[in-house]
C-alpha cells in the first residue's frame, strides 16, 4: 500500500510485518521515532504476540536481543552513533554466537565532537564484528532490506545490520510502498532456530575458546559471512518476485554503459550524486555511478566486475580514519588490485555537512579531465578556517578544545561579515 509518510515510520511498519517476538528499543537519535513507533503499533494491537522491552541501554538492548534470540524469539532493536559503541561488546556477542538478531543504524556522526548528524562513522567502527551491514539509498529501500535482513539472518544464522542515513533518511516523509502482511508471510517463513536453549539437550552457550581453537573459530566466521554474498544476491530476487521491486542486493550500476569515471557510493547521497551525473552526462561527459548496497561482505568479485572497463574510479567516504584510509576505499583498492583503474578518495558529507551537485559536478569534472592530483580530497574543505587554527596553534600553546577553538573562529568569520551568531 503506498503511504505518504516518515521514513522512521515505514521502517517500524516493515518490521512489525516480519512478526518479531521482541522488540527491545532505547531511545537515541535519529533512530528513536522507528522504536516509538513499534511501541504504537504493539500498544494499539497491530503488532501481536511481540514483547516490547524497554531497556535502561543501549548494552542492555542488545544483551536482551542475545537472550530472545538464544530462547527462539525473532529478535530486534535500533541504535546510532554512541549508542552503538556502547552496545559494541554485546554486538560482537550476538555475531560470535552466530544468532540472526536484526539491528537497524540510524548512520550518525560519532564524537567528539558531539555531532548528531549523519555519516557513515558509526557503522564502520563495527566493520569487523561480524554482522552483515547493508545499506539503504531511499526510504524505500530501507523498508524493503528490513524485510530481506530478517530472511537472510535467518537462513545463515548471522545477524544483519540495516544501515539508513541519520535525518536524511529517517525523517524524510515521501511516499513508500507498505507491502501487505500475506505477502510478507510468503516471503518470510515463521522462524525456525538453528540453535535455542532446549533442557533435553543442554549445551553451552558463550563457552570460551582457548588460543586452540580461537583461530579456527574466526576463520569459520569469514568463511560463514563469504556464504551469504549468494544468500543476499538470492534473497534480492526472491523478493523482487514477489514485491516487483529491485531493492537491495550487492550492488547497482547506474549510466555505466560506456562510463569512463564511476563514482562509487554507499547511501543516501547516491541521489545527489546521480542528479549531478544526470547533467553531466546531458553534456556529453561518460560518468557513471556504482552504488555499494552490501559493505559486509564486501562483495569483491561483484565490485571488481563493475569497475573492470573504466579508466578511473572516485570513491565517496562518509567517514575517515584518523592517520589512515577510508574504510571503503580499502575495500575497492583490494577488489582492484592488479587492473589499471586509477582510484581516488572523496570524503563528502562529514558530519552532516550539506552537499550540492555544483560541490559534485566541479570534483567529478576534474576528475574526469585527470586534473584532482590528491589521492584523497575532502570536498568544501574550509581551507581558510583551517589555516587561522593551524596558525594559532603555532603561536599558542593553550588552545583549548579543538571544537571550542573552530567555533570561536566561525564566530569571529560570521561577525566581522555582520552575520547572527
Amino acid at each position: 500500500m503506498l503511504k505518504q509518510i516518515e521514513g522512521s515510520q515505514g521502517v517500524a511498519q516493515a518490521v512489525a510485518l516480519c512478526r518479531p517476538d521482541v522488540v527491545c528499543a532505547y531511545p537515541i537519535s535519529p533512530q528513536t521515532h522507528i522504536v516509538e513507533n513499534l511501541g504504537l503499533l504493539c500498544r494499539k494491537g497491530v503488532l501481536q504476540d511481540c514483547e516490547y522491552i524497554n531497556v535502561e541501554s543501549e548494552f542492555a538492548a542488545m544483551s536482551v536481543a542475545i537472550g530472545a534470540s538464544v530462547a527462539g524469539g525473532r529478535a530486534y532493536t535500533a541504535t546510532a552513533s554512541q549508542g552503538l559503541l556502547y552496545m559494541a561488546e554485546a554486538v560482537y556477542n550476538a555475531s560470535g554466537l552466530g544468532l540472526p538478531v536484526v539491528m537497524t543504524v540510524a548512520n550518525r556522526a560519532i564524537g567528539a565532537p558531539i555531532n548528531i548528524w549523519n555519516d557513515h562513522s558509526d557503522s564502520m567502527s563495527q566493520r569487523d564484528c561480524g554482522w552483515i551491514q547493508l545499506f539503504a539509498e531511499t526510504n524505500q529501500e530501507a523498508c524493503d532490506l528490513h524485510i530481506q535482513a530478517f530472511r537472510i539472518a535467518e537462513e545463515l544464522s548471522i545477524p544483519v545490520m540495516v544501515c539508513m542515513d541519520g535525518f536524511v533518511l529517517t525523517h524524510a516523509f515521501e511516499a513508500m510502498d507498505i507491502p501487505d502482511q500475506a505477502d510478507v508471510d510468503v516471503f518470510l517463513p515463521p522462524y525456525s532456530p538453528r540453535q535455542v536453549l532446549d533442557p533435553d539437550h543442554p549445551y553451552s552457550i558463550g563457552a570460551m575458546v582457548g588460543p586452540e581453537a580461537f583461530t579456527e573459530v574466526r576463520w569459520l566466521a569469514h568463511e560463514h559471512m563469504l556464504a551469504a554474498i549468494p544468500v543476499i544476491e538470492r534473497t534480492q530476487k526472491a523478493f523482487q518476485k514477489i514485491f516487483g521491486r529491485n531493492s537491495g542486493g550487492l550492488l547497482s550500476n547506474y549510466c555505466m554503459e560506456d562510463a569512463e569515471l564511476a563514482v562509487f557510493s554507499m547511501g543516501a547521497l547516491t541521489g545527489t550524486i546521480k542528479d549531478a551525473v544526470d547533467e553531466m552526462r546531458e553534456a556529453g561527459q561518460k560518468i557513471g555511478v556504482v552504488t555499494l548496497k552490501c559493505f559486509r561482505p564486501f562483495p569483491f568479485a561483484a565490485v571488481r566486475e563493475a569497475l573492470r572497463y573504466v579508466s578511473r574510479v572516485l570513491v565517496i567516504e562518509r567517514m575517515m580514519s584518523a592517520g589512515g584510509a577510508g574504510a571503503v576505499s580499502l575495500e575497492v583498492m583490494k577488489a582492484l588490485k592488479g587492473t589499471a583503474v586509477d582510484q581516488k578518495t572523496v570524503y563528502a558529507g562529514l558530519g552532516g555537512r550539506s552537499v550540492s551537485k555544483a560541490s559534485f559536478k566541479k570534483v567529478f569534472g576534474a576528475a574526469l579531465r585527470n586534473e584532482l592530483q590528491e589521492d584523497e580530497f575532502f570536498l568544501d574543505l574550509d581551507r581558510e578556517l583551517l589555516s587561522r587554527q593551524l596558525e594559532r596553534e603555532k603561536t599558542s600553546r593553550h588552545i583549548g578544545p579543538l571544537p571550542e577553538a573552530l567555533n570561536r573562529h566561525v564566530n569571529e568569520r560570521k561577525l566581522a561579515r555582520g552575520e547572527e551568531i
